[in-house]
């Protein structure tokens, strides 16, 4: 068969190869590029949250830096890499850490410079739902290290919460009831 400028034309119902091996090229390279600069941003995130020197910048770069770190460790276990997720939370909780000490040294009193304390026991709470998140669908042989990260952010989570809100008073003495008489 001929087309008007005399070529041949191609059965159109035979599949183009070409075409489709340069959508799955274009994908794959999308994906390899997004996933590089995922860890870009990532390492440039940790070296500033690690030059930090100030408890609110920290807290604030760990806000950022959590959320893509949340991100790389979705990515990981649908990958079914499972050691990347669970170093990737160790970094996590190390850095809250790191955040916490430096919050406690800098406003050691909770009561009058609660900002800090409260914006880092959010994102702690956040941490901790990634986590369990995490433990819901890990296997067996994974699931001690992100259970020791777990009870260590809760465990901060706990210490947060006790230096917002501490008890004011104490607890009430029982009063044991006094025995009644029987006629």
């Amino acid at each position: 068969m001929s087309s008007k400028n005399g070529s041949k034309r191609r059965n159109d119902r035979r599949p183009r190869r070409g075409g489709r091996l340069v959508v799955l090229m274009a994908t794959a390279f999308i994906s390899c590029a997004g996933s590089l600069a995922v860890v870009d941003k990532l390492k440039e995130l940790q070296e500033h949250f690690d030059r930090a020197n100030h408890a609110g910048a920290k807290i604030k770069d760990l806000q950022k830096l959590g959320a893509l770190e949340f991100d790389a460790a979705t990515q990981a276990s649908k990958a079914g890499d499972y050691v990347a997720v669970g170093l990737i939370f160790e970094k996590y909780r190390d850095n809250v850490r790191q955040a916490f000490e430096l919050l406690r040294k800098q406003e050691p009193d909770a009561d009058r410079h609660p900002g800090g304390y409260r914006h880092l026991e959010l994102e702690v709470r956040q941490g901790i739902r990634e986590v369990e998140d995490t433990l819901l669908v890990a296997p067996e042989e994974v699931r001690p290290p992100l259970e020791l990260v777990r009870k260590d952010l809760v465990d901060t989570d706990d210490t947060l919460i006790h230096l917002l809100f501490p008890r004011r008073t104490k607890d009430p003495m029982k009063v044991p009831p006094a025995a009644e008489a029987k006629p």
